[in-house]
Formats: C-alpha cells, sequence, structure tokens
C-alpha cells in the first residue's frame, strides 16, 4: 500500500473521486436492503447515495479541468491509514442499528480525509472544494438528520422500530425459549430420576450432561433444518440453530451443574431451586416478548415443568 504523503495531487482527487462512488455505491446498498423492510430508512440512504453522487460530480468536474478524461484507478484500500470496512455482503442480513453505525463511521474517515488532503495540496481551488467537501461530510449527520426528518416521520420510526422488534423477536427470543423450554423441561426427568435411582452426584451430573448436550445438539439441527428463513422472515437458519443449541444446553446444564457438589441433599436441593428460577425466567421472557399475559404464561410453564419433574422423581425411585 501506498502512503497518503507519497500520493500525488491528481491521485489525492482521484481516489477522492473513487470514495465518493464507493460510498454512494454502499448507501444504494442500505437503500436495497432495507426497502422491504424499513421502506422510510431506505429512502433516507437513497437520498444520502444522491449527495455523494453530487460530491462526486463536482469533484471529477474539477479534475478533468486539471487532468484531462484518464482517471488513475486508486481506492481505500491501495492506501495506508484508511480503516478497513467489513464487505456489505457480510453485513446482510442488514439491521438499522448497523448499518447506521456503518455509515456514520464511513463520514467521518471522508471528512477526515478531505482535510488532510486540502493540508496537503498546493493548489487553491482543490483546496478549496476539499475544505468545503470535508465541511460537507462534518455536517453530514446534520443532513442525514434532515433527511429523517422528511422521510423518517414519528409514524415511520414507530413502524420500523415495531418490525425491528418483531425481527428480533423471530430471530432470536423465539428459537432461545424454544430451547430454553426444552433443555430446562425436558432433561428434569432423566436428571431427576438418575438422582433418586442412584443417589450418586458424579452419576447424575454425567447423566445431565448428557441429556443437556444431546438434547442441545438435537434441538440446534431441527431448528436450522425447520425453514431457510426467506419466506417466514425468521433470519439465517444457521444462527438460529446456534441460538437454540446453545439456550437448549444451558438450560439443561442450570440444574446440572449442582450436582458436582458431593452432597446429594445439597445438590439437589440446589438443583430444585435452579429449576424454580428457569422456569421463571422462561414465564417471564413468553411474558416480554410473547405477550403472554404473566400469571398464564406461568401457571403454564410451572405446570409442565412439575409434571415432568414427579415424573422423574417417580421413575427413579420406582
Amino acid at each position: 500500500m501506498k502512503r497518503f504523503a507519497d500520493l500525488t495531487e491528481q491521485e489525492v482527487l482521484a481516489l477522492a473521486i473513487s470514495n465518493e462512488d464507493e460510498d454512494s455505491r454502499i448507501y444504494r446498498e442500505f437503500a436495497d436492503g432495507l426497502r422491504e423492510q424499513y421502506p422510510s430508512s431506505a429512502k433516507m440512504f437513497d437520498a444520502m447515495a444522491d449527495e455523494e453522487v453530487r460530491h462526486r460530480t463536482r469533484l471529477f468536474e474539477l479534475y478533468r479541468g486539471k487532468f484531462g478524461e484518464h482517471l488513475p484507478l486508486i481506492r481505500r484500500q491501495d492506501v495506508k491509514g484508511f480503516l478497513r470496512h467489513r464487505p456489505i455482503w457480510l453485513v446482510k442480513p442488514l439491521g438499522l442499528d448497523e448499518v447506521r453505525k456503518y455509515a456514520a463511521n464511513m463520514e467521518f474517515e471522508t471528512a477526515r480525509f478531505y482535510r488532510r488532503a486540502a493540508e496537503t495540496t498546493r493548489d487553491t481551488s482543490v483546496r478549496q472544494l476539499l475544505t468545503e467537501l470535508a465541511e460537507a461530510e462534518d455536517v453530514h449527520e446534520m443532513v442525514a438528520a434532515r433527511l429523517g426528518e422528511k422521510h423518517l416521520t414519528a409514524e415511520a420510526v414507530a413502524t420500523e422500530d415495531e418490525t425491528a422488534r418483531r425481527m428480533f423477536v423471530l430471530q432470536y427470543v423465539q428459537p432461545g425459549l424454544a430451547g430454553l423450554m426444552d433443555g430446562s423441561v425436558s432433561t428434569l426427568a432423566p436428571l431427576f430420576a438418575a438422582a433418586f435411582a442412584t443417589h450418586s452426584t458424579w452419576e447424575t451430573f454425567l447423566v445431565g450432561l448428557a441429556a443437556s448436550v444431546g438434547a442441545g445438539i438435537s434441538m440446534g439441527f431441527a431448528e436450522a433444518l425447520s425453514d431457510d428463513g426467506s419466506l417466514t422472515g425468521r433470519g439465517a437458519p444457521l444462527i438460529r440453530g446456534w441460538v437454540c443449541g446453545a439456550m437448549t444446553t444451558l438450560g439443561g446444564l442450570g440444574h446440572t451443574l449442582p450436582y458436582l457438589i458431593p452432597d446429594f441433599m445439597i445438590a439437589t436441593v440446589l438443583a430444585v431451586a435452579v429449576v424454580v428460577v428457569e422456569l421463571g425466567a422462561i414465564s417471564y421472557i413468553r411474558y416480554r416478548y410473547m405477550d403472554t399475559p404473566f400469571l398464564q404464561a406461568a401457571f403454564q410453564v410451572i405446570v409442565g415443568g412439575a409434571l415432568v419433574f414427579l415424573a422423574g422423581i417417580l421413575i427413579g425411585i420406582s
């Protein structure tokens, strides 16, 4: 890579043109990726892309007047000192917070580049234009805010926030809750059956560990293979599978770990206490994200958990 200080005036302008072209295309990608679910934000990024095109046009007119039509190919990645952005295809599926943060970093970096370039050039007209563009990028957040006032009305913001919440529930909360419920409830029977059948904390721990890990693998694969998210909007199947599998394993390990304590009664009492906390957490999550009345959610979860718990004990002492 080349040092910025070693760039000629022609290369600095060519780099500025390349940056503006790339930034406008990135904003178009943001707009295209957000258009279906966040149409108001998509309009905002379309307008920001138009702003970058205007910057490019001014830069190229100045370049053509000084150096002609030939434009050297020089990009951010060819010059030391620029931030390394993740490729857009790695940012997808696009989320509002992530793209706004990405855009803010781009604007900050571009303003810094223009100011540094203005300090190094000797041509008055070039310096004046670069300074103006630096100031424009400095206030780009204000421009974005004004565009937001135009496109992101209070109603649009509320709608997009609700869409973002719904997507979060579909992609993370639902598979995580399904895993936590399965791990917390389905492992109760084998764990406590082993506990009361053997009265051995170590053997009980091994049974609980096996049940938790096995359930996590099974639930993870089941969730990942259930659908690809293209029609349901539930997001990447691999992520959902990891979330579901991890929460399943965690739900089972919660009441399994107490059996690392050698004393059987202390371990069992502690495991029962952990089960109560787990069931309470499941009830709260259902109340918080699934719009289920808390008492109804608690009743359903606790009754189901209690039945599985008693089944395990009865099998263990029989």
